[in-house]
């Protein structure tokens, strides 16, 4: 059987046929150790057909659709018209394809019918082709070739980039990312303005436990000595908020035990200070950013779960891709998988719950109803996921009523009163949406009313099939009855 392959090049499709296969061996290791001699593997391989690429954009092109397993019209007609064919245009004796991808030899396969085969064994034909390509076309360099791939690497990789359709998600990402090294930095740098300030002021901590607060009081108070008056009453006010707090730092300051402080030492504290304020301060800023990022991206799991517990739910998945395919099982022990095959490993008990333990819904419910409330809040989680992952339109209604639906289950299992149906709340939320949206949510109405139509629709179908069976055995009582009647007169 005779044995072609195709070579997808920076610079054009090319078809190669094997010859001489039974000399060297149908063995992977064989051809690998004829692919090091261009003479030897020269004789085992010839090339058939090259059909260059027309342009750039044409590369691009090709590669994406193979790289997606498509077969295009340029690569059919390159195909159909190289490949050995009879006098009358049907398929000639038996031979196969050899590709590099399954997925793209099934493709080609379904579209011309040429069988096609990948194999370790055509592997190594191929990389043996990827390096001695330039061997075998004749006007093509070296140099010319390194260039296309170089341009056809850029191009591709730009086009991924600017159609990756998890881009946005990757901002969310970044910035939980960034937000929780934040907050830990700034806990740090916190700490050790108090211990360094402290030498200057140590009753400062008891009266102002709040961190931030006590950064932004060291650096406006600076020597302790300037609150023997009342000189800075009005800015103390104006950084705590109340003129009580203020009159109680300043007494504190009048009887403090702490020890003087040189005025280099007291730059190097205010310079510290200033920069753990401006932390903080950003560390606002991002957090704004999040939940605007969030609102936008992910409204029905925000509202559901909220912001922060949502994006790091999207930030342990990947993307909100990967969240909206895991079923609400994953969702509920996302971010605990260490503790789960620990679990597996002792066989001891499961988790029960893993980032969104987070969430307020985990903190209200007891402690026995704490597995229960967080198997269903997943399930809620899992839904509004894919509602932001699949859904067109931008809106937090779905995620407001699976919020509802998990206060009247917590309500549920605290006092027993009894939640309302899925396809209820479902059925609100559309409602909901058409009228922000208009008539534009006609069409996604459609799946929520469809729902109970296809029910009803299935409880016809099963009625029918009742009265046609119960018809089909009065028939046969009928027709055995007159059977019996004559067997009683015989």
């Amino acid at each position: 059987m005779a044995l072609f392959v195709l070579f997808e090049s920076a610079s054009g499709f090319a078809l190669f046929e094997v010859k001489e296969l039974d000399e060297i061996g149908n063995s992977a290791d064989k051809v690998q150790e004829s692919v090091s001699n261009m003479e030897r593997f020269g004789k085992v391989v010839k090339l058939t057909a090259f059909k260059p690429f027309s342009s750039a954009a044409n590369a691009l092109e090709q590669i994406n659709a193979v790289s997606e397993a498509q077969l295009t019209d340029d690569l059919k007609s390159f195909l159909t018209m190289n490949l050995p064919k009879t006098k009358d245009g049907k398929k000639a004796k038996k031979f196969q394809l050899g590709v590099f991808e399954a997925k793209l030899g099934s493709a080609i396969q379904e579209a011309t019918g040429v069988p096609c085969v990948c194999s370790e064994l055509v592997g190594e034909v191929l990389r043996g082709c990827r390096a001695h390509f330039t061997r075998f076309i004749g006007d093509l360099k070296e140099p010319d070739l390194r260039r296309a791939q170089l341009g056809l690497a850029h191009s591709y990789s730009r086009a991924k980039v600017k159609f990756n359709v998890n881009k946005v998600d990757n901002m969310i990402i970044q910035a939980i990312a960034l937000l929780d090294t934040l907050d830990r930095d700034v806990n740090t740098f916190v700490m050790r303005v108090r211990e360094w300030y402290s030498w200057h002021f140590p009753e400062l901590v008891k009266v102002v436990p709040d961190n931030y607060l006590y950064a932004r009081l060291a650096l406006a108070i600076k020597d302790k000595s300037s609150l023997i008056d009342d000189s800075k009453l009005g800015e103390l006010t104006e950084v705590l908020g109340e003129e009580a707090k203020a009159r109680e730092v300043i007494d504190a300051a009048r009887a403090s035990m702490g020890q003087d402080i040189s005025p280099i030492d007291l730059i190097n504290i205010q310079t510290f200070a200033g920069r753990v304020i401006s932390l903080a301060e950003y560390r606002h800023k991002l957090h704004a950013y999040l939940l605007e990022k969030m609102h936008t991206i992910a409204p029905n799991l925000s509202a559901l779960i909220g912001e922060v517990v949502g994006a790091r739910l999207i930030s342990h998945a990947g993307s909100l891709t990967n969240l909206a395919k895991y079923p609400a099982s994953t969702v509920q022990i996302l971010g605990a998988e260490k503790a789960l095959f620990r679990a597996l490993k002792t066989k001891g008990n499961t988790p029960k719950y893993g980032l969104i333990f987070h969430s307020s819904f985990i903190g209200r419910a007891k402690q026995r109803n704490k597995g229960r409330i967080s198997r269903y809040l997943a399930n809620k989680c899992s839904i509004a996921s894919r509602i932001d992952a699949f859904m067109d339109a931008s809106t937090s209604a779905f995620g407001e009523k699976l919020k509802e639906q998990v206060e009247e289950r917590l309500r549920f299992y605290e006092d027993g009163v009894a939640p309302g149906k899925n396809i209820t709340a479902m059925q609100a939320a559309m409602a909901k949406l058409k009228g922000e949206l208009g008539d534009a949510g006609d069409d996604e109405g459609m799946e929520v009313d469809g729902g109970s139509a296809k029910k009803k629709e299935k409880k016809d179908k099963k009625e029918k099939k009742d009265k046609k069976d119960k018809k089909r055995g009065a028939d046969e009582a009928s027709a055995e009855k007159p059977k019996k009647a004559k067997k009683a007169k015989a």
